[in-house]
């Protein structure tokens, strides 16, 4: 399936999906940083362009494709942003929307943070891939149950054109594992270390982690553990054993980046762009959840097809048996 991704970033959506089995054929992104690294990573084109530009999307149109990927910027949904709607960037998710009832791909995926459901935004994307003829299943993943290590919850939105809602909602709910993913069991004792620092947004939350539990949610920003910071009820050991924050390459692991996977550019690029993108083996496992409902509404046509042509097999020769009756009578 001929696959384009929008708001690339370094591509995690891309990869995942890449390696779910879809044809990633191009990529498009405005930021420079991430373009630099996406373009070290993949063989297809990344395209640095503005998607807010109408004439995008007669660019991407051109590629074909079947299916259309991508995470519009969250900042104005994110609890780690403003939560302001007004801010301009929450346009660019009604872009996306744009985009698909132009370019009127098979298929969508739109990547975003929990907090977008409630927003008013989402209401308007909704109507409009609605009234465009898409099917639509909408779902809140916790990427821990998902193969990755970490307790990101991400909201996706999944147009299947001609298609009716909710039918990717089973599969969804039967891949999901049993249990949250931790980092020993991703990563095992490779880091070195069993607790590590994440900054908290306040200190009324806890900084202070284990390897036996999933990280928290990888963010933009990566902080040391301030020499002034006192212990939360919630830490899982005192600040003075041996904690420190994940480097910027672990973080990319906690977003189950591979290891060959190429970062180049200054810490501060590479924190955000790690933290802003899609987990790579969450977006797999959106891929593999598509790609099973395809090939098991294929099975079922077939079999319909199959039903359809035995009747019309067995009808055929009743007819048959019928006349070569009515002949010998005749006779």
């Amino acid at each position: 399936m001929r696959t384009v991704d929008l708001f690339a970033g370094c591509g995690g959506l891309s990869l995942g999906f890449q390696n779910a089995g879809f044809d990633v054929v191009g990529a498009f992104d405005i930021w420079s940083p991430a373009v630099t690294v996406y373009q070290d990573n993949f063989q297809h084109p990344i395209f640095q362009k503005d998607l807010s530009q109408t004439h995008i999307s007669q660019i991407i149109a051109d590629l074909n494709p079947d299916m259309i990927i991508g995470g519009p910027p969250c900042q104005d949904f994110s609890s780690a942003g403003k939560r302001d709607e007004s801010l301009g960037r929450a346009n660019l998710t009604i872009r996306f929307a744009d985009i698909i009832t132009q370019v009127k791909p098979s298929w969508f995926v739109m990547e975003n943070v929990a907090r977008i459901a409630k927003s008013q935004v989402l209401e308007l994307v909704l109507k409009q891939l609605r009234e465009s003829g898409y099917g639509l299943t909408a779902t809140t993943l916790n990427a821990s149950y998902c193969g990755v290590p970490q307790t990101r919850k991400r909201y996706f939105l999944i147009g299947y054109f001609q298609g009716e809602d909710d039918q990717l909602i089973p599969y969804f709910l039967k891949n999901q594992s049993s249990h949250p993913l931790t980092v020993f069991d991703y990563l095992g004792d490779s880091l070195g270390i069993e607790y590590f620092y994440r900054h908290p947004r306040s200190y009324q939350r806890r900084g202070i982690f284990s390897i036996y539990e999933p990280s928290p949610t990888v963010r933009g920003v990566n902080r040391p553990i301030p020499k002034t910071y006192k212990k939360h009820k919630g830490d899982a050991c005192d600040p003075q054993e041996n904690v420190r924050p994940l480097t910027t390459v672990e973080r990319s692991y906690i977003q189950t980046f591979p290891t060959t996977f190429k970062f180049q550019g200054n810490k501060s690029d590479l924190e955000q762009m790690i933290g802003n993108a899609v987990p790579v083996k969450l977006a797999e496992y959106v891929g593999r959840c598509i790609l099973e409902y395809i090939e098991d509404s294929a099975k079922k046509k077939r079999s319909v097809q199959c039903v359809n042509y035995n009747s019309l097999l067995k009808s055929c020769l009743e007819i048959h048996d019928r006349e070569t009756k009515d002949a010998i009578r005749v006779s």
